[in-house]
């Protein structure tokens, strides 16, 4: 058994034990002359060299192999390898093993400390844990990471209780995962299962194979005049109509985006509606939430529709340069939207749902305005 000195992340025991699959034996150590810093950028630290520092955490004394091949495998896509260094424990040297970066692979920014990245991060990373190490030993790149830590998020919004009255709760064993991988990864990713599900009858299923496409929680908003009486559509190319073969790509939809960690569904329909077609909303109202494909994606998506002044120009052509997005933004009155979705042109969900529900609140978003300016 090899001694290890942990310090940063893996200092918050619920993630160590996610990490492990067990709670190790463990006491406090110090790493002198060297600081834990924010990786600057990023929701990470990283240990450096600094005269007269003290690095704090704990060292693991009990490790295995098993352990250590497992602690290589969550650490291994941020760069970090095992190095020899001495720690003081009880006022003694020890000589353990210390993750440490690869020169000049991040840099630091301001000190860190394990509380604010608990308070930010924690459960979030946790998560995304428990999905990284259900995949082990099959490889995760550090490019899938930010997307796994988006979905992790997401799990956590799944979670919190929904709305139960005719459906049936999920009950402990209810579904039993036999085995889980992870075939293809990359922006998205699509994972596989081996599982067996309780039955209407009260029975188990046989073990079935069920795949699944890996995105993560998504918002909309399609934004509202009630006093012009006009809507902001965009449009842009889509790969999924492209690769079903669809001569018209280009779809028309809602404002769209993911869902930032330590964002809020609305916190990100603002951002997005910026973004995509430099508009500040006003008042977002909740229209739907929903997963759009159940039987294939864990995709879920909040659905809102905005009040918000429209005047002529504000249609544009917009987007994330960075995300290589072309959107061109159509501003149209209602009369002219219900004519497009009466006429099939409307082909995606969430503009679809979105428009149900604003002509169905429409009368009365209309008169709230009139009786405001009255």
């Amino acid at each position: 058994m090899r001694p290890l000195f942990i310090y940063g992340t893996l200092c918050h025991l619920p993630l160590l034990e996610v990490v492990l699959g067990r709670m190790p034996a463990f006491q406090p150590a110090i790493l002198p002359d060297h600081a834990v810093y924010w990786a600057d950028g990023h929701d990470f630290p990283l240990v450096v060299a600094q005269a007269g520092g003290a690095a704090y955490g704990y060292l693991l004394t009990d490790l295995d192999d098993a352990d250590l091949a497992r602690l290589d495998y969550y650490e291994g896509p941020f760069g970090y390898g095992t190095q020899e260094r001495l720690v003081e424990v009880d006022g003694q040297s020890v000589s353990a093993l210390v993750y440490i970066p690869e020169p000049g692979l991040w840099h630091p920014a301001d000190p860190w400390q394990l509380q604010d990245w608990v308070a930010r991060w924690g459960q979030v990373i946790v998560a995304t844990a428990e999905d990284m190490m259900a995949l082990y030993p099959a490889e995760i790149p550090m490019d899938r990471r930010g997307t796994m830590v988006l979905r992790g998020a997401g799990r956590l919004r799944a979670a919190v209780p929904g709305a139960i009255g005719l459906r049936r709760p999920l009950a402990e064993r209810e579904v039993q995962v036999q085995s889980r991988s992870q075939p293809y990864a990359n922006f998205f990713a699509v994972e596989e299962y081996d599982l067996s599900f309780r039955r209407f009858d009260g029975t188990q299923s046989p073990v079935v194979k069920r795949a699944v496409f890996i995105s993560v929680d998504a918002v909309t908003v399609l934004p509202y005049d009630p006093v012009l009486d006009r809507v902001l559509l965009v449009e842009q190319f889509r790969m999924g109509p492209f690769a079903r073969g669809d001569i018209q790509p280009w779809q028309l939809e809602p404002i769209a985006g993911r869902i930032d960690v330590g964002e809020t569904p609305e916190d990100a329909a603002r951002r997005e509606a910026l973004e995509e077609a430099d508009l500040t909303l006003g008042d977002l109202l909740p229209v739907s939430a929903y997963y759009p494909s159940p039987g294939a994606k864990i995709e879920y998506i909040y659905s809102y529709v905005a009040l918000t002044g429209l005047p002529d120009g504000t249609a544009i052509i917009g987007g994330a340069q960075d995300e290589a997005e072309d959107i061109k933004g159509h501003l149209m009155s209602f009369e002219a939207f219900a004519a497009l979705v009466a006429r099939g042109e409307a082909t995606s969900a969430p503009l679809l749902i979105s428009y149900y529900w604003l002509e169905r609140e429409r009368a009365r978003l209309r008169a709230q305005v009139r009786d405001v300016a009255s």
